[in-house]
């Protein structure tokens, strides 16, 4: 087998084993702690694991992978002990223990989003025309698993792939099958391309691992912004990934949400590939605030016309211009802002500042929200009489953020000179 072709069922395997889960999660939660008054802080805790796990992951990558052991070695124990731990999750019924073993299964995984795409930059002679082609098949496994959880090609037809299980989503199934899927990934990844540590021998950086190093670019006023508004825009954004699909059952698609959710990965992949072509047209300013305020209108529709199947579909369809239009473009300003030996060091810390820090925040504040208002995600009648309320709040938010970041945010990363 290629090279290619083992980085591409490598990519594949990582995102099934995450989306398989983790978009079905919140509904699996509201049926197991249906008769909790703090589910919803239940649910937002549980998917805080996730951004926790996020924090101390590059400490992991940056001292294990890059300087004692081979990164596919690495990846494949990570992965068949965060398999062992899943499984023992969906075993669960107690909402602080399913809390620490959820930590615990996040620290093996998160850690491995870094290692996958290390090996495959190790490993592929052209990173900018290779690592595309390869990376875009994670997304596919992670539109394949809502496809075979939820039985349905996109809510159009029927896919009987799991016969003997209805409503799998609600079930402790999908973490089963993450299980089952990680740890068969966990052995596949010791036949993986030698990555040995490239890092072996060179002193350890706690500040260069969390990309702090990279902090001396905040004084740049526009940098300082941009990464300000980051950290805010992933507060809402964290609604999104821990609610939707609990949401959309309740309100409209059943037991197919997790296939329908899946149109959000086809538009990410339809946009990614128009990303070049708007970022020349439109400049990263306009780019940013067209994904901050597709945020804004995607709350908007699920606050305001929850029962709506259609206007709920373009909420979920909007994903790609969500994702693409501010991460990528985000990733791409930070490349260019960035020193070149600096550049990793930024990445990192841009992703802290979302992935860790803000998505972080996000949870705690929907728990919190979802809480406060006495929400009942468990029925369409507790949905239609709080949900506005709930996705008022980030829809508020995001168009917050949109107006701060268009009066304060300045481009000139083509202008000035880059801080060393």
């Amino acid at each position: 087998m290629s090279t290619k072709i083992r980085l591409c069922i490598m990519m594949f395997l990582q995102f099934f084993v995450w989306g398989a889960f983790f978009v079905p999660m919140g509904s699996y939660l509201g049926t197991l702690f249906s008769d909790r008054k703090d589910l919803n802080l239940i649910i937002g805790n549980m998917y805080a694991t996730q951004t926790w796990a996020a924090i101390v992951a590059p400490l992991i990558v940056g001292f294990v992978a890059d300087r004692l052991f081979n990164k596919e070695h690495v990846n494949g124990v990570l992965q068949i002990a965060g398999g062992a731990l899943l499984w023992w999750c969906s075993t669960l019924n107690d909402s602080a223990m399913l809390f620490y073993g959820m930590l615990a299964f996040f620290i093996c995984y998160m850690p491995t989003l870094a290692l996958v795409n290390a090996i495959t930059f190790q490993n592929v002679k052209n990173v900018e025309d290779e690592f595309p082609k390869i990376r875009l098949w994670g997304t596919i496994g992670w539109i394949v698993s809502g496809l075979v959880v939820a039985e349905t090609m996109f809510g159009l037809f029927a896919l009987p792939v799991l016969p003997g299980i209805e409503n799998a989503s609600s079930t402790n199934f999908p973490l089963k099958l993450s299980a089952v899927v990680s740890i068969v990934y966990g052995v596949f990844s010791f036949t993986l391309p030698p990555s040995p540590p490239q890092g072996k021998g060179t002193p350890f950086s706690f500040a260069k691992v969390l990309g702090l190093d990279a902090v001396v670019l905040l004084k740049q006023p526009a940098y300082r912004v941009f990464a300000i508004c980051s950290f805010l825009i992933c507060v809402p954004l964290a609604f999104y990934y821990a609610r939707t699909n609990e949401f959309a059952s309740a309100m409209a698609f059943g037991d197919k949400t997790q296939g329908v959710m899946a149109l959000g990965q086809v538009s990410e992949i339809f946009f990614m590939a128009l990303v070049p072509f708007f970022l020349r047209a439109l400049g990263v300013k306009m780019m940013l605030l067209v994904g901050m305020w597709a945020w804004c209108l995607r709350y908007a529709l699920f606050a305001l016309m929850p029962e709506n199947s259609a206007m709920l579909l373009l909420g979920i369809a909007l994903h790609g211009i969500c994702y693409d239009f501010f991460f990528v473009t985000g990733q791409v300003y930070t490349d260019r802002v960035a020193p070149p030996e600096m550049r990793t060091s930024a990445q990192v810390l841009v992703g802290l500042l979302t992935y860790g820090a803000g998505m972080l925040v996000g949870n705690l504040v929907l728990g919190y929200w979802g809480n406060e208002l006495g929400l009942d995600p468990t029925t369409k009648a507790g949905w239609l009489a709080d949900g506005k309320q709930f996705w008022l709040l980030p829809c508020g938010l995001a168009a917050a953020v949109a107006v701060v970041f268009f009066m304060t945010f300045w481009d000139n990363s083509g202008k000035e000179k880059k801080v060393a």
